[in-house]
């Protein structure tokens, strides 16, 4: 599941991909479904997953900061790194924590992705309304 949140945990954007896809192949759709919100995101944080170059400057393209933590073998460490909004990044730890009390979405039971999407969904509706 990969997930965007604003800062507030509140989420924005969700998409569901395959286990052994990669994470930032489901970045640039998400970020694009989220940039088409009327408040473009200033910053955008992401673990070690994230790091990669092309995705770091197709958020520069767009106005938007990466804080994105380097792997150790990246040759390419460039810019400042702001550990304190790295460590904002626990919002959406926690957004996705409290998606997961919901039984169907934390063990995965349906099988197509349409479905399970459609189970994040209802988990995010009842987040917001609880």
């Amino acid at each position: 599941m990969h997930l965007i949140c604003d800062g507030e945990g509140t989420p924005i954007a969700v998409a569901v991909g395959p286990g052994q896809e990669h994470e930032t192949q489901q970045a640039i759709p998400l970020l694009e479904e989220a940039t088409a919100w009327p408040e473009q995101p200033a910053k955008m944080a992401g673990d070690k997953g994230y790091s990669a170059g092309w995705l770091r400057e197709w958020l520069r393209e767009r106005g938007i900061e990466p804080v994105i933590a380097h792997q150790m073998n990246e040759k390419a460490r460039q810019g400042k790194f702001e550990k304190k909004t790295y460590r904002r990044r626990n919002i959406i730890e926690r957004c996705i924590n409290s998606l997961k009390w919901f039984r169907r979405v934390a063990t995965r039971y349906e099988k197509l992705a349409t479905h399970y999407l459609g189970m994040v969904t209802l988990a995010i509706i009842f987040r917001l309304l609880g």
